[in-house]
């Protein structure tokens, strides 16, 4: 894993992150609100994990160290974007200050449970990315669930073609 690919990470998790928001955003309130079952029950609060999920591991690296937020924390679609759309530059800023040097940099943290863990930066990364991916597949699936359209397809091939990163370009 070198820098670039952390990069190309990032890049897709915030295309991802953007074509789900950007499928949910007509739902109604209470569409979004509706106990649907899984992990976090409701669109809303499922979205809303997915940020402060994220917002953990930056603190993380930040040497930093936070309880997850919940659901209530926002009350709206708008504001559960607008706090990841404040967050994504800050992310972008730290991987590209890291550096290649930075990319196997260890970093000790605090878990949730209170419990010292230390992990590759790398590692750390792509599991952002990773449990994106898990969120958002639970979203699309409460989607259906309310007969309403998901989001384009958000496997990371459909990233890399619409980045013009397919067969043939050469990287």
């Amino acid at each position: 894993m070198n820098l670039q690919d952390l990069n190309t990470l990032l890049d897709y998790n915030y295309w991802a992150r953007d074509r789900l928001l950007d499928a949910i955003g007509p739902l109604t309130a209470e569409q979004l609100r509706r106990d649907l079952g899984g992990s976090f029950g409701s669109i809303h609060d499922t979205v809303a994990h997915l940020y402060a999920a994220e917002l953990v591991w930056y603190d993380r690296w930040q040497g930093e160290s936070r309880p997850l937020i919940g659901g209530d924390a926002f009350p709206d679609l708008a504001a559960i974007r607008r706090a990841w759309l404040e967050i994504e530059p800050k992310m972008r800023a730290f991987v590209g200050e890291l550096g290649e040097a930075g990319v196997n940099r260890v970093f000790t943290f605090k878990m949730l449970s209170g419990q010292q863990a230390e992990s590759p930066f790398w590692q750390m990364l792509q599991h952002v990315v990773n449990h994106g991916s898990y969120h958002r597949g639970q979203v699309t699936t409460k989607l259906r669930q309310l007969g309403a359209q998901p989001a384009k397809s958000l496997d990371m091939i459909a990233f890399y073609r619409s980045q013009g990163l397919g067969a043939g370009a050469g990287g």
